[in-house]
């Protein structure tokens, strides 16, 4: 039996496939419950892939409910479910040492189409696993299994992506921005960056972030901080503040479901904040009035196609490395609908000069999707 496991249909629907950020991504409502295990245990024993109508996606340690990376990838899944008419499994486990314990129970069951992992965290017993299972479909996100045809492993461009929110937090700080009880010192142009845990990954994505803001104007002051977790959102609260405290105007996070402290922090003190992976304005509403944007992944995107292209017999053509990135319009940010249309023009100007440049080769970020 699979621990922390749910069955649910899909929510929403699609016109198409195709990759892109155009449309604002709306989380979807249902997430496993941390700690919750449902009754039902799993059931063919035979160990061959591709039972039929269902598919299963595994969460990293952050969890689901995190109202961005998990839940991105989440959502895609349940609007492949609604259109195609799957059911979704969803697996939680926050223990990484289990990650290859999962990964088997899945594949051991035989019952799933395709198994979705959420974080690179999974890649070493993917590497066992779809030896093992090679008529099991899986996706990878955050990295991929070189040589296994069954696998569609997704490298997301994290660097871009932060890359493109210090543009725009350097931006926005040199404009004055009044909304609610919340402003900007555009006199003082501070920013900060708060990540969860002090990892190479979370390294990546402060380091690509000061470039960003460099590449606009490398006077404008940069703070940084870890909270120490993707979960609590008190000790990132504690970062923030500091950092609004110091004079920033905008924080940027990389912390997951504990980036909530960060935007409660942009509240409580009438300044500003930017969400992470997915449009946050709209999965954490409570927060819109304060933030302004959000760099994002169309992550929910890729698992919505990497399922359309197994339910249409097409694997060949998600197989192997696949990226979200700027050239390939999987990495954009976003205005909070709350200020959609009362941004300067400055923001949308500097964003896409910023992603032409990168695209053109004459930005050299220091980092990579992953580490430095």
């Amino acid at each position: 039996m699979v621990g922390n496991e749910t069955d649910t249909g899909g929510s929403g629907g699609r016109t198409s496939s195709t990759l892109g950020t155009s449309r604002r991504s709306v989380l979807a409502s249902s997430v496993v419950l941390g700690g919750t295990i449902v009754a039902g245990c799993l059931g063919d024993e035979n160990g061959d892939g591709g039972g039929g109508d269902q598919v299963a996606i595994i969460s990293s340690d952050a969890g689901f409910g995190d109202n961005a990376f998990n839940d991105n990838a989440l959502e895609g899944l349940e609007e492949a479910a609604d259109e195609f008419d799957l059911e979704v499994t969803q697996v939680e486990e926050t223990e990484t040492a289990e990650f290859a314990a999962r990964q088997e129970d899945l594949a051991a069951d035989g019952s799933y189409d395709l198994i979705v992992m959420v974080g690179y965290q999974h890649y070493e017993g993917l590497v066992e696993h779809s030896e093992a299972y090679p008529d099991q479909y899986w996706m990878l996100i955050n990295d991929h299994v070189e040589g296994a045809d069954n696998v569609s492993g997704w490298i997301e461009m994290n660097n871009e992506m932060s890359f493109l929110a210090g543009v725009a937090a350097a931006t926005l700080t040199q404009e004055e921005i009044e909304h609610g009880d919340s402003a900007t010192d555009p006199d003082e142009a501070v920013v900060g960056f708060v990540g969860g845990e002090d990892i190479d990954l979370i390294n990546a994505f402060e380091q690509s972030y000061i470039e960003g803001v460099e590449w606009v104007d490398d006077g404008v002051d940069v703070l940084t901080g870890y909270g120490g977790s993707f979960s609590d959102s008190e000790a990132l609260n504690d970062v923030a503040t500091s950092q609004f405290d110091d004079g920033a105007d905008i924080v940027w996070h990389a912390a997951a479901a504990a980036g909530a402290g960060a935007f409660a922090a942009a509240q409580d003190n009438d300044r500003f904040a930017m969400g992470v992976d997915s449009d946050q304005s709209v999965a954490d509403d409570q927060y819109a009035d304060v933030i302004l944007g959000s760099a994002i992944k169309a992550l929910d995107e890729a698992t919505y196609q990497v399922t359309e292209a197994v339910v249409e017999d097409d694997w060949d053509s998600v197989s192997g490395e696949q990226n979200l990135s700027i050239e390939e319009e999987g990495i954009d940010f976003v205005v909070g609908q709350e200020f959609e249309g009362e941004l300067p023009d400055s923001l949308e100007e500097n964003i896409e000069a910023a992603k032409e440049a990168y695209v053109a080769g004459e930005v050299d970020l220091t980092c990579g999707p992953t580490g430095c």
